[in-house]
């Protein structure tokens, strides 16, 4: 029999882990816009995350081995290169664009533009027979297209060269996405925590990225008297704080994530995605002064309709049977999920025969 506040408990939990995902998410998307306005090195900025991301990832796992007193993985080279170095490579030309883009777009029509990448990993997804093949998906893509042409319809706010940064950031996302799904879904590797991923792809994005840092902004960040030209040490250490922080915001909204998905469901963290775009844009309009017409509003709920059908979909198919492609163990099943400072005392009161699987809906 559950406990009598079993609901209520989960239900405050995951509130509370959806604020604290939010928090990240939100917070790094204007953090960066905020940062682009001064600093105008995407590029460097994104190389300084990946390597406060790989420092605190390895501090992660140290706690967690010490914690647990098992081995954290570590793959071997040939393995390491040969397997991780496209999802690398990918997601460091994601993330990469996205903030380079922050250079020339508003956050609304980043928001908007980047919602597009469910277009992208359905296609990868068909393609690497992740997915299968559904006639509703043709009115996914139907409302999520049109949908991203009524908000750049007539946008008084449109900038080409940031949109086409956006979208092909969102195009390289779905090959992102799909790929990273491929990797996890290899049991051999151990590769199932997120936070080992992390661990992992971090140097491999950080030398994929760096040859097109040098090319575009090399020079430039050698010169700049923000960084390596100061001429008070004040303005280095403000620079290297402000670099600082939007890297522990990189680290701690995927950290977010996974607690997110750990103790919830993805389905709660894709519905969660679709809410966290209304409240970006709300903010963007509210303290940006990021201007929307009416069709461009409409395209976005058009757009945000397309997503909510694709998400539907997927929790239909897993019900009737057909069952997501990579699954996650229950969390008590997994010692790699469990997270003592999380655990209550109601926790122990849950049925211990459910069966709850967290799967992977990208």
């Amino acid at each position: 029999m559950a406990c009598p506040t079993q609901f209520l408990c989960k239900a405050l939990r995951t509130v509370g882990l959806v604020l604290f995902y939010y928090v990240f998410s939100i917070g790094i998307t204007f953090y960066n816009k905020w940062l682009m306005k001064d600093f105008h090195f995407p590029l460097f900025m994104t190389l300084v995350h990946l390597t406060i991301i790989f420092c605190l990832s390895t501090l992660t796992r140290s706690a967690m081995q010490c914690w647990t007193g098992k081995p954290r993985v570590t793959l071997p080279w040939k393995v390491y290169f040969s397997k991780v170095a496209p999802t690398a490579l990918a997601t460091a030309l994601d993330i990469g664009l996205s903030n380079w883009s922050f250079l020339f777009i508003t956050i609304s029509l980043y928001t908007m533009t980047k919602s597009s990448a469910v277009l992208f990993i359905l296609f990868f997804s068909l393609l690497f027979k992740l997915e299968e093949p559904n006639p509703f998906l043709i009115l996914v893509v139907v409302l999520i297209s049109s949908g991203l042409f009524m908000f750049t319809l007539k946008s008084t706010q449109f900038n080409l060269e940031g949109f086409i940064m956006v979208l092909l950031a969102s195009f390289i996302g779905g090959i992102r996405w799909t790929l990273t799904q491929l990797l996890m879904q290899k049991a051999e590797l151990g590769l199932q925590n997120p936070i080992d991923t992390m661990y992992h792809l971090q140097p491999l994005m950080f030398l994929g990225l760096f040859p097109l840092f040098l090319l575009n902004e090399g020079l430039s960040v050698s010169t700049t008297e923000k960084l390596f030209r100061v001429s008070e040490l004040s303005h280095l250490l403000y620079s290297l704080v402000t670099l600082s922080v939007g890297g522990m915001l990189a680290f701690g909204l995927g950290f977010s994530e996974f607690l997110l998905v750990s103790r919830t469901s993805s389905l709660t963290l894709s519905i969660a995605g679709i809410f966290k775009e209304v409240c970006t844009l709300l903010l963007a309009v509210e303290f940006l002064g990021d201007k929307m017409s009416t069709v461009n509003w409409l395209g976005f709920a058009v757009c945000l309709s397309g997503i909510s059908l694709h998400i539907g979909l997927k929790t239909y198919r897993n019900k009737v049977g057909n069952g997501p492609m990579v699954r996650y163990l229950p969390v008590r099943e997994n010692p790699d999920l469990e997270f003592p400072l999380l655990q209550t005392k109601d926790d122990h009161c849950e049925d211990t025969n459910d069966e709850e699987e967290h799967e992977i809906l990208y």
